[in-house]
């Protein structure tokens, strides 16, 4: 299906047929979304082979991570409500183009700084691609088929997540032709093109029945919201915590309140905001966002947390981090793959269900490194860490289903992207917190910081379980 010509402002079109997403362009759209998500990883265990070759400053390197966080964060709802106007198909097309060429830019980035740009534009690129998935497949799917496709959404972002520091370990080991950390970027290039082609061809084009201008105020607003949070927690450290950090997260509720008015006000009016305010009166998305929050807090800190540990308390290479790693990845895909059928069979308690093995996982992870550190090998946590991922796999596709279950399918793109605005947030913030957790701890005391690390991520797991208790049954 092609996308059609454009309609004049306020005009309707008839939407996507449910059930016109074919197998092969379903794969297509959750490739651009694995693409996005593996780049917020893969440079983790890559950061010193980048530091050693481009001379990197400390805060060059926490530059490389934040700029792509960022710019993916900042612009994710944009990426919805353009989807929306213009059409999925084309913005996701424009989007993978995008990301395909700062892909190589990154990869062939002669100085930090180019890099560091290179990374910002590759997160925008992002954002304008992953709204697009969500959307997509809320306006071209139905019934069970669409129950599907989200629970493979969530198992794709948290899969994602693990293979991007699986890959950029392998990748570094192999130091392809001497190019050293390079692939872990060039890589997205055959993989873009792909994309793209696959896109053209398997991808139905839908967009929103009424086309409306953009909301640029509330845009400038979420942006100044986003950086007061972001800039303080992921730079606060290394530039000392000084007073006007604290003044930025000061800020932020006011600069939040005033997006809240401006979208209230616009929607009032007749207008259409960028977030419209009456979408978190639907049940389902406001508590749900609400549970949600915790949960990614908790996988973000933990994921950049554990390999942290493994590097620079443990002396783990990038390729052994990466081993390291496979268990949850595999429980993850394993679990994840069977929710829907659970969920189908047991509901919510599915979800209830993973986030009490992902405790388990915990706690074991932990009693292991406390009891044998600085002698731990990777058998000896490979079936805690493999029950951690599993866990999280039971969690992700529900969670997701239960916070998208009643989003009209008009306004998918605009629900998606603030879902996964929200995702992408909580993971930072679960980073650069738990992050600064560690380091204050210090290499020396590692021991003591990991183990902090998991007793943290306990809680928050702990919370996410009290509150999945308010959630609707997933549909």
């Amino acid at each position: 299906m092609t996308v059609t010509s454009e309609p004049r402002i306020g005009t309707r079109r008839a939407p996507a047929t449910p059930g016109t997403l074919p197998l092969l362009g379903l794969l297509t759209v959750l490739g651009g979304q694995f693409l996005a998500i593996v780049d917020v990883f893969i440079v983790n265990v890559a950061l010193p082979s980048m530091g050693a070759e481009l001379h990197m400053s400390r805060s060059s390197e926490e530059l490389i991570v934040a700029g792509y966080g960022l710019s993916y964060a900042l612009f994710l709802v944009l990426g919805g409500r353009l989807g929306d106007n213009i059409g999925r198909k084309r913005l996701f097309l424009i989007g993978m183009a995008a990301f395909t060429l700062t892909s190589l830019a990154c990869g062939l980035a002669p100085t930090p700084a180019v890099l560091v740009a290179a990374r910002v534009a590759q997160g925008a690129s992002a954002a304008m691609m992953v709204p697009q998935v969500l959307g997509t497949i809320t306006a071209a799917t139905t019934g069970t088929a669409r129950a599907k496709a989200i629970g493979a959404f969530g198992a794709t972002g948290g899969i994602a997540s693990v293979v991007g520091q699986l890959a950029g370990g392998v990748l570094v080991a192999a130091d392809i032709a001497g190019s050293g950390w390079r692939p872990i970027f060039l890589v997205n290039v055959p993989i873009g093109i792909l994309a793209l082609i696959g896109a053209a061809r398997w991808m139905p084009g839908t967009r929103s029945e009424v086309r409306s201008r953009l909301d640029l105020r509330g845009t400038m607003l979420l942006g100044l919201t986003v950086l007061l949070l972001m800039v303080p927690l992921l730079e606060g450290q290394s530039l000392g915590w000084p007073l006007w950090i604290f003044a930025l997260l000061l800020a932020v509720p006011f600069a939040a309140m005033a997006f809240y008015r401006t979208q209230r006000r616009i929607e009032d009016s007749g207008g259409a905001p960028l977030l419209a305010p009456s979408l978190l009166r639907l049940h389902s998305l406001r508590r749900g966002l609400l549970v949600s929050v915790p949960f990614f807090l908790g996988w973000g800190g933990f994921t950049f947390g554990y390999v942290f540990a493994l590097q620079q308390g443990l002396g783990f290479s990038a390729l052994q981090c990466g081993l390291a790693l496979v268990p949850l990845g595999l429980a993850f895909l394993t679990a994840s793959l069977s929710a829907p059928r659970l969920v189908n069979r047991f509901g919510g308690r599915v979800m209830r269900i993973g986030i009490t093995v992902q405790l388990a996982g915990l706690i074991g992870l932990g009693a292991t490194m406390f009891l044998a550190w600085p002698n731990v090998g990777i058998p000896a946590v490979a079936p805690w860490i493999a029950l951690v991922g599993a866990g999280n796999g039971l969690v992700m596709g529900p969670l997701f289903r239960v916070v998208l279950a009643d989003v009209p399918t008009a306004r998918a793109g605009t629900g998606g992207g603030t879902m996964t605005t929200v995702q992408q947030i909580s993971l930072a913030i679960g980073v650069a917190g738990l992050g600064t957790v560690l380091n204050a701890f210090g290499t020396s005391g590692m021991h003591a910081g990991f183990t902090t690390l998991v007793l943290v991520v306990a809680v928050l797991s702990l919370i996410f379980a009290v509150g999945s208790r308010m959630l609707p049954e997933p549909r």
